[in-house]
């Protein structure tokens, strides 16, 4: 598995804990930036992030910005990408369970690094669970621009 995982200048801390976390757990990422706390634009690391997903470049993706709502907004503007802004662990489970969701969102504002740490790996290791949510995924992935 390979993860995309792009940040602006309000996610940069707590991006630097997760990748340190998937470095311990020998997963695969490419970090797409930003790459300090200087103050950038965080449309540009939520498309970069989620046209590496879309493409399959990568398999899921993390996007993180001070409240994880403008970067997730930037991530669903990509055709493909289901992204979820979690707050709690239970909900980056059921938005892989029932929503096949593809990128994780996350607000270093709002959550610490052990909570976000927690979403990340129960994002990463839950299945989608297919069956009646399947149609419904297939709903959205049919909604046009």
């Amino acid at each position: 598995m390979k993860i995309a995982i792009g940040c602006d200048h309000g996610g940069y801390l707590l991006k630097q804990d997760i990748l340190i976390w998937l470095e311990e757990n020998d997963i695969d990422y490419e970090d797409f930036g930003c790459y300090s706390t200087e103050s950038v634009d965080y449309p540009i690391y939520g498309e970069k992030v989620a046209r590496a997903v879309a493409s399959g470049a990568c398999d899921k993706g993390i996007v993180i910005c001070t409240t994880g709502i403008g970067i997730s907004i930037a991530a669903n503007k990509v055709k493909g990408i289901r992204c979820a802004h979690c707050c709690d662990p239970l909900s980056a489970e059921m938005t892989r369970r029932h929503n096949d969701a593809n990128v994780l969102a996350l607000g270093a504002g709002i959550v610490g690094p052990n909570l976000a740490k927690r979403m990340v790996e129960v994002f990463l290791n839950t299945e989608f669970e297919g069956g009646r949510h399947a149609r419904r995924v297939g709903q959205l992935d049919a909604i046009e621009p």
